[in-house]
């Protein structure tokens, strides 16, 4: 997929993929299955949420998408965060899952604001 043209889009898109690879773990690994389908969904739904608003028909549809994106976003962490205190993933690979999702979180607040206040 490519997304040189949309720091956004492309940040979605590697956090989704890091997602999937959490999913195979917690699955086949940690045979972890209620847990991991929700980080899956989740995580792999702020990226297409993002890319749907890249295909808006509207101000208003771009930043309803995106507004989605945000909190999907804010999900994914809580499950990230449960499935580490749960002990199904350690502390170290929780952090950086983390640090991923509060940096799309912190984009998505700025892009949402600015096309908020470009209407």
């Amino acid at each position: 997929m490519e997304n040189k043209e949309n720091p956004l889009k492309e940040k979605s898109y590697a956090f989704a993929l890091r997602i999937v690879k959490l999913y195979k773990h917690l699955v086949y690994e940690k045979k972890e299955f209620v847990l991991s389908k929700q980080v899956l969904r989740s995580g792999t739904s702020i990226g297409a949420n993002i890319a749907e608003g890249n295909q808006a028909q509207s101000k208003a549809d771009f930043v309803h998408k995106l507004s989605i994106a945000h909190k999907e976003a804010f999900e994914t962490e809580y499950w990230l965060c449960l499935l580490r205190d749960g002990e199904f993933i350690t502390e170290k690979q929780a952090e950086s899952l983390i640090l991923d999702c509060q940096e799309l979180q912190k984009i998505l607040t700025t892009s949402i604001k600015t096309s908020k206040n470009n209407s």
